[in-house]
């Protein structure tokens, strides 16, 4: 291969190669919104009676040149009584609501797919209603816990403003889930050891972020 030739295809690769890193897109800021289904996995007795309907996540985030990242953001997750996993008529459920810190790692690896792995530190208070408790005159029962959240988010950019992710994650309270907290005459024959169990779920769901204050990969 002549001189020539040798220097045009290295133009040619760096020219390639800086298009392609042009159109990698690497954040600074985002803002996030996220929705899930959660499914209860920990202490036996929440795992047996309530439902997940939804958990939901709203955060700002900063990411770092590294591609370290933190956030700061609010949650909130509704699971439902299973009126067919109890003997006693009873409607209601657990809102929990709360704030949090992230930190994370997150990379666009071409112009389109990006992963976001991270955890979540926060806190939430927990209220426990039900007919049962609003008639007692005691709506709601609550609760405070420390949540710790692992999340990984699969992403897909729209455009370079815009883009849409599935989720997976886990959460972990540390509280242990009582029935009586929400109007039960029984702990439905459940011993000391399972009552005080951490309540934990997983979720899988959806997520949108917008991207501002975006640079072009050097």
């Amino acid at each position: 291969m002549s001189i020539r030739k040798s220097i045009s295809y290295i133009v040619f690769v760096i020219g390639i190669s800086h298009s392609i890193q042009a159109q990698t897109i690497s954040p600074k800021y985002t803002f996030n919104v996220e929705l899930g289904l959660p499914v209860a996995a920990a202490n036996m007795p929440f795992k047996a009676i309530m439902q997940g309907l939804v958990t939901s996540n709203v955060y700002l985030q900063h990411s770092f040149p590294s591609h370290f990242n933190v956030g700061v953001g609010a949650k909130y997750t509704y699971f439902v009584i299973d009126e067919f996993s109890v003997s006693e008529i009873i409607q209601g459920g657990i809102h929990s609501s709360g704030a949090f810190v992230k930190f994370g790692f997150d990379k666009f690896y071409n112009e389109q797919f990006a992963l976001d792995v991270g955890i979540k530190f926060g806190y939430n208070e927990n209220f426990f209603v039900s007919d049962i408790n609003k008639a007692l005159g005691i709506s709601p029962v609550r609760n405070g816990a420390i949540l710790i959240e692992p999340t990984l988010g699969l992403i897909l950019a729209a455009d370079r403003r815009n883009s849409y992710r599935l989720n997976i994650g886990y959460t972990i309270q540390n509280y242990g889930f009582r029935p009586t907290e929400l109007g039960l005459d029984s702990n439905l024959n459940y011993n000391a050891s399972e009552l005080a169990a951490s309540t934990q779920f997983f979720f899988v769901g959806f997520g949108y972020t917008y991207y501002f204050g975006v640079n072009s990969a050097d």
